[in-house]
């Protein structure tokens, strides 16, 4: 039997969630969706759901991920009931469903919390910098090592549970079996959509979108493979100096735009920011920006005498390793990825996940 939450709506609004109750099952938002198909009629049926209350059904359900918010359900919408930032509320909530610390749910509710965490984590950086007496060699030597700890324990400790937490609730909890072949068979499919997010250029007029967000990707994935295996703060190799100068430059001049456009307002997808998106732009921006002048310090030979820019540095690379990754929107990158997947295997299964 399905679990009924009276207080589903009012829940939900916390996560960014509009007036659901103004819906009045027209089905308008799934005619226009150039995404919605016959066995995934979204984003209605995620709107009757939330409407009823009906948790476990959005719990067990990858409809959320499938789509990926052109705002053409928004903008066409006759009740103003606002369907795209209705499927983004839900993605933010199941995020903190499928964590099993429950920070992200925090985090993603409360505004308050999520600055307590990020002043948390920068008082930690300026302690750890003081307790080293501010000696910039000893503090870049182990803020390299921080990256690749960082990197592999919240994935092993946070990111990975989260994930098979994911799959039982998708793929477990609704008795879908899926053999052994199956899984090995669509494995390729994770790593396209991850890479890719082809399943963008599925929606109508989003083809700059598309191409945005899969240079921010392979910008983002290059900076990080070349600071932390590659060791840029300390390279001596031209090529990897230069390489890393452009990645974060792409990463940079990108999230500048991805900035813009929310403070514009032009398109559907930026008229209802909420803090979390705020956080992961600007700390993708800060990131490119502080990685780069900090390199451009090393050549200049002058950050010994500004460690502070380091410092500055390394507080909004923790920011982002210890809370948006593991617990903000940097998740969203992951799961949906995952959720394609999973997708693939209920549909070679031929079981979808109505």
């Amino acid at each position: 039997m399905a679990r009924i939450n009276p207080e589903f709506s009012k829940e939900l609004k916390k996560y960014g969630g509009f007036d659901l109750n103004a819906c009045y099952n027209c089905g308008n938002c799934t005619a226009v969706c150039s995404l919605s198909t016959s066995e995934n009629s979204f984003p209605r049926e995620m709107v009757r759901y939330s409407v009823l209350g009906l948790e476990s059904e959005i719990e067990t359900s990858l409809n959320p991920w499938l789509c990926y918010y052109c705002g053409d359900c928004s903008s066409t919408c006759p009740r103003e009931a606002d369907p795209g930032e209705l499927m983004m509320s839900l993605r933010r909530w199941l995020t903190g469903k499928y964590d099993w610390t429950g920070l992200s749910g925090l985090i993603y509710r409360s505004l308050t919390a999520s600055i307590i965490a990020f002043v948390v984590v920068a008082i930690g950086v300026i302690a750890f910098a003081y307790a080293q007496a501010f000696n910039l060699e000893t503090i870049l030597h182990i803020g390299h090592y921080f990256e690749m700890f960082a990197i592999g324990g919240v994935f092993a400790i946070i990111l990975l549970p989260n994930i098979i937490h994911m799959w039982y609730l998708t793929i477990l909890k609704p008795k879908t079996k899926v053999s052994l072949k199956t899984y090995i068979k669509s494995i390729g499919d994770l790593f396209v959509h991850m890479f890719t997010q082809k399943r963008t250029l599925g929606c109508d007029d989003n083809k700059t979108r598309w191409f945005e967000h899969f240079i921010l990707v392979i910008g983002y994935l290059s900076l990080l493979f070349t600071t932390v295996f590659l060791d840029w703060f300390s390279a001596q190799n031209l090529f990897i100096i230069l390489l890393g100068y452009v990645e974060s430059a792409i990463v940079f001049t990108v999230t500048i735009i991805f900035v813009s456009g929310r403070i514009q307002k032009k398109k559907e997808v930026s008229q209802r920011s909420q803090p979390s998106d705020w956080f992961f732009v600007i700390g993708l921006l800060l990131m490119g920006l502080t990685a780069f002048i900090v390199r451009l310090f090393i050549d200049l030979n002058i950050l010994d005498n500004n460690v502070w820019m380091y410092l500055f540095h390394l507080i909004i690379l923790a920011q982002w390793a210890l809370i948006i990754v593991p617990f903000g929107k940097w998740t969203h990158f992951l799961y949906r990825s995952f959720a394609m997947y999973f997708d693939k295997l209920k549909t070679l299964e031929g079981v979808y996940n109505e």
